[in-house]
């Protein structure tokens, strides 16, 4: 029965969303290789009109029994969260996936740099599987391992290297991962951001922050105490990265120029928005969001965060949540005596997220069912250690 008063909310109309033009690129089905690894598959895809593909998908996962592990992201469409085993974060799915040792086959329906982290973990008998190797992450690949090197070598001219702490969001490739470990770095997620920030200070003068300089700027700036003047931005497609050596030497924070495609989009004009649109409403963003947008915000958090903020909310209260959509309409349609909407009025999914879709995940299955392995991820040796010791590294953060 509905509460009085309480609008359900369960399609994307009354999310207060509009189509846009590029609607094709942010549902999955166009491809920008300027920012993904891949945009072809090695075989042939059933269609999406099959009516059978559930059915399919049953059948495969079925056949497989203990050998396959599903890990689903949160941002994952609802056809495919529907076969997962676990879901999460990238982080948490990494983890559960090295905890069932027994799976030889990890299936990972989200992204490649969360493909990679798996394989970091995981043994050396098991298979991480991506059904679709154009599921990149834009953010991730802002910054590559050519470009950090150049920027550790800028550091060491300006005569800082020694006293700055690489620290690297989960958000991030191997090879960047690889790169903090060599230099004796952590791993952070969103969630424990603060204390890596702390340990890497106790560490060092200064901390370069990759690749999203929205969740170090709102980390140094919001939770630390910070002045916005104590961070830089590098610009990797600068000379010098746009920074002068007196710029390093002043800075605590060094901030790469990258960010997430999706939370960037949030803006102060879409807090100021709905706050004039729905008298009363929690503002809840993500630490990706620019920080004008998290200044704004009634509250910041993880996804993880903003799922336990919404489940412990009061029935008709009001919410306007600052990620990634599929998400929000989950968490809409499981929360039908709340009033939720999305932070901002046109499309905003995760893209290359979205590319894993039942076609591909039917194909990838079917095709572990069959005996061939399709689309596996695998990191080298040497990237893998170094990239296991800033993994241990945030692990061990007090």
């Amino acid at each position: 029965m509905q509460r009085k008063g309480v609008r359900p909310v369960t399609t994307t109309e009354t999310l207060d969303v509009q189509p846009t033009p590029l609607a094709l690129l942010l549902l999955g089905r166009e491809s920008d290789p300027r920012s993904e690894r891949g945009v072809d598959c090695p075989g042939d895809l059933p269609a999406p009109s099959d009516p059978h593909l559930v059915e399919r998908a049953r059948a495969a996962k079925a056949r497989l029994g203990e050998k396959v592990f599903i890990l689903g992201h949160h941002y994952q469409r609802d056809e495919v969260i529907e076969f997962a085993d676990v879901t999460g974060d990238s982080f948490k799915l990494a983890r559960d996936a090295a905890a069932r040792p027994e799976a030889e086959y990890i299936v990972f329906c989200g992204v490649h740099f969360m493909a990679e982290s798996a394989d970091i973990l995981t043994s050396a008998n098991q298979q991480v599987i991506l059904p679709d190797l154009a599921a990149g992450c834009s953010m991730a690949d802002m910054a590559s391992a050519e470009q950090v090197a150049e920027c550790w070598d800028v550091l060491a001219d300006a005569g800082v290297a020694e006293v700055t702490v690489p620290v690297s969001y989960m958000n991030s490739s191997a090879d960047i991962k690889a790169f903090t470990g060599r230099h004796g770095g952590t791993i952070c997620t969103s969630s424990n951001a603060r204390r890596a920030l702390e340990w890497a200070f106790s560490q060092g003068e200064k901390v370069l922050f990759l690749p999203d300089q929205h969740l170090g700027r709102n980390t140094a700036v919001r939770d630390l105490g910070f002045a916005p003047e104590d961070c830089v931005v590098y610009n990797p497609h600068k000379p010098g990265g746009g920074l002068t050596p007196e710029q390093l030497r002043d800075a605590k924070m060094i901030l790469w120029r990258g960010h997430c495609s999706v939370h960037g989009r949030f803006s102060l004009e879409s807090v100021e928005d709905v706050r004039a649109r729905i008298p009363g409403v929690n503002v809840l963003v993500h630490p990706e969001c620019k920080h004008e947008v998290v200044s704004a915000a009634d509250h910041v958090g993880s996804t993880e965060h903003i799922i336990k903020m919404l489940d412990a909310a009061p029935a008709g209260s009001a919410w306007a949540i600052g990620t990634e959509l599929n998400l929000v309409r989950r968490l809409a349609k499981a929360h039908q005596d709340k009033q939720i909407v999305f932070l901002d009025k046109t499309v905003c999914f995760c893209s290359t997220m979205n590319r894993i879709d039942l076609p591909h995940l039917v194909w990838a299955l079917e095709s572990l069912a069959d005996g061939k392995t399709v689309n596996r991820i695998e990191v080298d040796a040497e990237t893998e250690h170094f990239a296991k010791l800033a993994l241990e590294q945030m692990l061990a953060l007090p």
